[in-house]
């Protein structure tokens, strides 16, 4: 699996440590930047590992600010595009396995590297179940994004 990673200036300490992981969990992942710890803006590497997401360039994201927050944000607007701030293993496979997230977000300022290490190699090995409980939300949440606040569920 291909996986787009992006990183903030808050991010980039974890960037290396982000994709060694997930060469170790046998993936490919697709560097995004920032390149150092010079200001950039967070909505800007969002959207690259969202449009690498949508386009098919990657099959997931996985974006890096300070608190994981401000890019789930962002992420989240983009349509087809299901983000979560994720700090511990249960969420990062949970998310995939019932919401079919395609892109986790973390905070460097809120974990360390070896806590990512640990979220991201569940967020990789996790897979959507299908079940029909699952599908039947996300057609939900596909309404929301298509139609806003009149969304008819």
């Amino acid at each position: 699996m291909r996986i787009a990673c992006g990183f903030d200036h808050a991010g980039f300490p974890l960037k290396e440590s982000v994709l060694a992981t997930v060469r170790e969990a046998g993936h490919e992942p697709i560097d995004l930047g920032t390149n150092s710890t010079e200001p950039v803006d967070y909505p800007d590497v969002a959207l690259a590992v969202c449009r690498a997401v949508r386009g098919g360039e990657a099959e997931r994201g996985v974006v890096v600010c300070g608190s994981g927050a401000g890019v789930s944000v962002a992420a989240a607007k983009v349509p087809g595009i299901r983000a979560a701030t994720v700090h511990d293993t249960y969420t990062a496979h949970q998310g995939v396995e019932h919401d079919d997230m395609n892109v986790l977000c973390m905070g460097a300022r809120v974990i360390g590297p070896n806590l990512a290490h640990d979220i991201l190699l569940a967020y990789a090995a996790a897979t959507f179940t299908g079940e029909e409980r699952h599908r039947r939300r996300l057609a939900k949440i596909e309404a929301i994004e298509r139609d806003g606040l009149e969304a008819d569920l």
